[in-house]
């Protein structure tokens, strides 16, 4: 039976090897078909550094580069945690109260169609600019939306038949809430927050140029003020490494969170 369970255990995590295959592929045949184009057309490195020169940069610079990375990954995890846990905390209540959240959800979608650049400049008037404060609060709002909507949707998705189920066998509303609702919001709870960390990178960067110096987002914006395109693009490479880190880490919370459920391999989560 172990022999049975070891091949399984070993055919999974070839499968997940391979599934990784085209991913690399692709990025290696993007990062050739970049370094080609640029010697082929003559592009400028103003308008886009070769890879290598980047690669290079990154490098060299890397201890300013974890400097800033390391301060804007901060102002990224503060607004996510805010606003991941406000939005769950919403579509709770919002779930219980269905009539309510019919009537705010309107309101949610116009304060979501802001563009977030607009966020940044008043929430340093609200806060202190020298603090981390604006540049959480714009992650915040950023994650606030997507998390709460999903989680909506996730606890508001059960059949009606589950419920009446649990009634049956004289269940109150917290343990549906418990024992059916949250199960089944969990799927829908995570691809939200897979979405929420990229957001929350993209909040922090863009709030960063009205903020304080030293992070990513003031670092892109001296550099190229100053022409250093190569020093712009490393860190931009180092928020895209950050961003990644942060997806993983909510992906493999997923996936210990989620071992009973039995539609992991159908959503590519297993």
């Amino acid at each position: 039976m172990s022999a049975v369970a070891h091949a399984s255990a070993t055919a999974s995590a070839r499968r997940r090897v391979l599934d990784w295959v085209p991913a690399i592929v692709v990025f290696f045949a993007t990062i050739a078909i970049w370094q080609i184009s640029i010697d082929v057309f003559n592009i400028q490195k103003f308008l886009l550094p070769k890879p290598w020169a980047i690669v290079s940069t990154f490098w060299t610079q890397r201890s300013l580069l974890w400097a800033a990375g390391w301060l804007t990954l901060k102002e990224a995890l503060g607004g996510f945690a805010i606003g991941s846990s406000l939005g769950i905390l919403s579509a709770v209540f919002l779930a219980r109260f269905r009539r309510l959240g019919e009537a705010l959800m309107p309101l949610a979608i116009a304060a979501n169609a802001i563009p977030i650049i607009a966020f940044a400049p008043i929430f340093n008037a609200w806060f202190d600019p020298l603090s981390p404060a604006p540049r959480m609060a714009t992650a915040a709002v950023l994650c606030f939306f997507p998390v709460m909507v999903n989680t909506l949707r996730g606890l508001t998705s059960v059949r009606p038949s589950q419920v009446e189920l649990m009634r049956s066998y004289a269940a109150g509303e917290f343990e549906i809430f418990r024992r059916v609702r949250v199960p089944t919001a969990l799927p829908f709870v995570f691809a939200a927050l897979k979405v929420a960390t990229v957001l929350a990178m993209i909040g922090a960067i863009v709030s960063d140029y009205f903020g304080t110096f030293g992070s990513l987002g003031i670092t892109i914006k001296n550099s190229v003020s100053l022409f250093d395109f190569e020093t712009a693009w490393a860190a931009i490479l180092m928020a895209s490494i950050l961003g990644v880190l942060m997806y993983v880490a909510v992906a493999l919370a997923e996936r210990y969170a989620l071992q009973w459920d039995p539609t992991r391999q159908e959503r590519g989560t297993a």
